[in-house]
């Protein structure tokens, strides 16, 4: 009898494992789009394992839909803590670079919810604001789902709805840009920042372009945003991030798109990542902190 009942547990287990696994890159995709950071959905999705593990299978109707609500509870305990780590992060925080493969760029909406620039947005968000638009948003969940996931009536979630829609389209980049424009944006950008050609600059720069650097206290970086074509046009051509003989620059798929891959004596230093507008960098987003840069030497899987 005994037997019988380990073998039991044991055969409940392997279910449970082929479910979780079979839609383990969703839920990856779920937290980090909700954090911004690669190691904290990775222990998200321990906890959710952990949880899911436990359940009577039997009972649960719509695994994907369960899952996807644990994921979803667990990261919203994770962003408040996150909230409160930041608080004394050195610097500008920015989200932790991920190298994609190329099919992501084939699926638009995916794509623009893992870039740099939309996750910066979800950063503007409140915890539950984040957790609906990006279920709503990009995952396409019924109202009645997320209600269940954040705990809330549908009626609250369609509110919650509309202002995180309203709010986010006040910050996302405007229409969508091809993989195509922004590989050419992005090239005619670092010949510009290797040559420190301030006209080339200025001709590629947006005229209310930011740029941030995010080194975590551990290597150099910008202490505050800079703001404006002049001031990073000029931070740029002085050298801020030039090529020399130890440093080589390759443009790689970085969450979803064409970004810049920096070495120095064949490591990796930092991800340059753009946002590009009308065929303008808006945006320059540079990460050297070391703890956030281990997503890069390998490819990482997300999905809708």
């Amino acid at each position: 009898m005994r037997q019988h009942d380990e073998r039991s547990r044991a055969g409940a287990v392997d279910e449970a494992t082929e479910v979780f696994v079979a839609h383990r890159n969703l839920l990856f995709t779920v937290a980090y789009e909700m954090l911004g950071s690669a190691a904290d959905a990775e222990d998200v999705l321990q906890e959710t394992w952990l949880r899911w593990v436990r359940f009577d299978l039997a009972v649960v109707r719509e695994p994907r839909a369960y899952l996807v609500r644990i994921v979803t509870r667990q990261a919203l305990d994770r962003v408040r803590a996150l909230g409160r780590r930041k608080e004394s992060y050195v610097g500008p925080w920015l989200p932790e670079p991920l190298l994609t493969t190329p099919d992501v760029a084939e699926d638009v909406e995916l794509a623009d919810s893992v870039s740099m620039a939309m996750l910066l947005v979800m950063e503007t968000l409140a915890p539950v604001e984040r957790a609906v638009f990006v279920l709503r948003e990009v995952f396409g969940v019924e109202y009645e789902g997320i209600a269940a996931a954040v705990d809330k009536t549908q009626a609250a979630v369609r509110q919650i709805a509309f202002r995180a829609r309203s709010h986010g389209a006040a910050r996302r980049p405007r229409g969508i840009v091809s993989p195509a424009q922004t590989r050419a944006a992005l090239a005619a950008f670092q010949t510009a920042v290797e040559t420190g050609d301030m006209r080339r600059l200025l001709d590629i720069l947006a005229p209310d372009v930011i740029a941030l650097s995010d080194g975590g206290g551990i290597k150099h970086a910008l202490p505050r945003p800079v703001v404006g074509s002049d001031k990073v046009a000029r931070l740029l051509a002085s050298g801020w991030w030039r090529r020399d003989a130890d440093r080589s620059v390759e443009i790689m798929q970085i969450n979803g798109g064409p970004g810049l891959v920096v070495r120095v004596a064949g490591e990796i230093d930092g991800v340059v990542a753009v946002r590009v507008e009308d065929d303008f960098v808006t945006g320059a987003y540079h990460v050297r902190n070391p703890k956030k840069l281990s997503r890069v030497r390998r490819a990482t899987a997300v999905s809708r």
